[in-house]
This record gives C-alpha cells, sequence and structure tokens, in this order.
C-alpha cells in the first residue's frame, strides 16, 4: 500500500488567524475522508466570509482545537517562521510477536501536510511608549493594506479548500476498506525543540517505518 501524500498550498497568515484557518482545512480534510455516518454541520469562519463543513463529531472538535492551542504556543515562540502541520490517515495491522517489535503496526496510506508561513502583524515592533504623530492619510493606508491583505488571504484559503476537495475526489483507489468508524489518525505540529527540517524527518521516518514505500511528490 502507497502512503499517498497532498501538499497543501502555503497560506501567509498573522497569529491571530491561525485557530480560523486550521479549523477550516482540518475539518474540511476530515469531512471528505470521514466515510462512517456523521451528521455534517455547517460552519462560518470567525475572520473570513467562508463556510466550511464540520463531521459533528465533539469528541474530533476537541481534538482538533487542542492540537490547534498547541501550535499556537509554538509559533508564539518561533515567531516569523515557515511551519507545517501534518493529518496522516493510518490503518492498524498485528505483527507477529517479537523481543524488538510491538504486536501491531501503523501502515501510514495518506497525509496532507499543511503549509504555513506565521507573519508578525504591522507595526507589532513599534514602542507603546512613544508617541508618533498622527498621520491620518498613512493610517488610512495602512488600514487599506490590511484589508487588502485579509481578502487576498481569504481568496487563497477558498484555493487550498478547492484543493483538498480536488484531490480528495480524485484519490480514493489507496483508501482501506470502509468501516464503521472514522478512520485512524494523527495530527502532528512541530514541538518547542524540532526544526522544520527535523520535524519532516520524523514524519518521513514514521511513514518509512511502516516498510511501504512513500512519496514526496
Amino acid at each position: 500500500m502507497n502512503c499517498e501524500t497532498c501538499h497543501l498550498n502555503e497560506l501567509e497568515l498573522e497569529p491571530s488567524e491561525i485557530r480560523d484557518v486550521l479549523r477550516c482545512i482540518l475539518h474540511t480534510i476530515f469531512f471528505h475522508r470521514t466515510l462512517t455516518l456523521v451528521r455534517p454541520k455547517d460552519v462560518d469562519c470567525d475572520l473570513f466570509e467562508i463556510t466550511y463543513v464540520q463531521c459533528g463529531l465533539a469528541e474530533l472538535e476537541k481534538e482538533v482545537d487542542e492540537k490547534i492551542n498547541q501550535f499556537i504556543a509554538w509559533a508564539e515562540k518561533h515567531p516569523n517562521r515557515r511551519s507545517q502541520v501534518c493529518l496522516s490517515f493510518f490503518d492498524e495491522k498485528n505483527k507477529h510477536p517479537g523481543w524488538f517489535s510491538s504486536k501491531t503496526e501503523r501502515i501510514y496510506w495518506e497525509q496532507w501536510f499543511i503549509n504555513l508561513h506565521v507573519i508578525s502583524p504591522k507595526g507589532q515592533g513599534k514602542s507603546r511608549g512613544s508617541k508618533a504623530p498622527t498621520n491620518t492619510k498613512g493610517q488610512a493606508l495602512e488600514e487599506a493594506s490590511s484589508s487588502s491583505r485579509h481578502d487576498a488571504l481569504a481568496l487563497l484559503i477558498q484555493e487550498v479548500l478547492f484543493q483538498i476537495i480536488n484531490y480528495a475526489n480524485e484519490k480514493k483507489d489507496h483508501i482501506p476498506p470502509i468501516s464503521d468508524r472514522i478512520f485512524n489518525h494523527e495530527i502532528l505540529i512541530p514541538s518547542s525543540t524540532d526544526s522544520v527540517f527535523g520535524w519532516n524527518a520524523d514524519v518521513l521516518r514514521r511513514a518509512l517505518s511502516s516498510g511501504h514505500s512513500y512519496s514526496l511528490n
């Protein structure tokens, strides 16, 4: 079984936008990879005029929010960094018991890489104690630039959602037989000690440990 991978287009966003963006993307992937019976619900983004679908599973929503909180904490400690969130789906198969092996092994069959570039908001580095002279025109230009960036990001998020939908519809042959539950999965984020390269290497190592071919393309 090959492990299919999808690298989503990179999104440049500010820390305050992380939660909205990751909720939207992760839940969209889960919805299109959940073959069991669910009660889908439409959810409106808090910051963008975008509506996406959740599976309506409270435990999944809790898990997603916990992982997002962990990523936000990481981003606060590593400002202005490119990073990835990896959502992996896997199957478990029994192994022959031995001295150095567990009873089950994970067979990764699909991985989604969410590429993010978290940037500091403009003006964040300005000293709060100093009072700069009021520049109404400059302030208006800055607000217009911020609004333009926000609108551009909304369009890019929609492109990523379409990328997810198209990939999910086109790539189905590798999916294991349908089971009456949500697929086994894990959401990986960089840890406080991980470099981006080191974290990517760990994801690759996990896939290769299954003993099946893995493609970075």
